[in-house]
């Protein structure tokens, strides 16, 4: 005998078929929806971690930027200190230079040649004075440059010849002068403590 379905199997084939689709779906969004939420754990959990990097490095940056401003402090402080040294040092070796600069003068200034003013600014000396002749003058530049370590550069800046009154009928001839010259300190040597330069 000879049967027959008389059954829709296909339209109950074709309901199988998209419930298992429906399904296989739903299990993909949500497996889908686990993965991208692992992921986003993830990245938010490295996110985290990194900004806690940051805010350890700031923190590092913070306490060396503070370290860095007390070393500047204190390097202005060694400089301040260093320039009154060098001041303390200067004025020390200064002390003696004005009873050099006359004991030198005595020294070096020839026989007929008389200082009428003396002025120094700093290291430059300015005299002004008279002179028997122009030769006594040469001779007084020559000691000047040669004969002691405490000037250097003398200059002879005017030299005028001008009438000296002695008495009311006593009028000798001199020559005028005016001359600078640069005062040398004196440096400190290991041996001695203290050496002409």
């Amino acid at each position: 005998m000879i049967l027959i379905n008389l059954l829709p199997h296909r339209e109950a084939a074709r309901k199988r078929r998209r419930e298992t689709f429906q399904v296989t779906m739903g299990l993909s969004a949500v497996a889908g929806l686990a993965v991208a939420g692992l992921i986003y754990l993830l990245i938010q959990a490295q996110i985290d971690e990194q900004q806690g990097r940051n805010e350890l490095l700031r923190g590092e940056i913070r306490q060396l930027e503070s370290q860095i401003k007390e070393i500047a402090s204190i390097e202005e402080e060694i400089t301040a200190l260093q320039a009154r040294q060098k001041a303390v040092e200067n004025l020390q070796a200064d002390r003696n230079l004005p009873v050099h600069l006359l004991n030198e003068l005595v020294l070096q200034l020839p026989d007929g040649v008389y200082i009428t003013s003396l002025k120094q600014v700093d290291e430059i000396v300015t005299m002004q004075g008279m002179a028997q002749s122009n030769e006594r003058v040469s001779e007084m530049l020559r000691n000047l440059t040669d004969n002691t370590p405490w000037f250097s550069k003398p200059e002879l800046v005017e030299i005028v010849a001008a009438n000296v009154a002695l008495t009311p009928r006593d009028q000798r001839r001199v020559a005028s002068f005016n001359l600078r010259f640069r005062l040398t300190r004196s440096t400190p040597t290991p041996d001695t403590g203290a050496a002409r330069k």
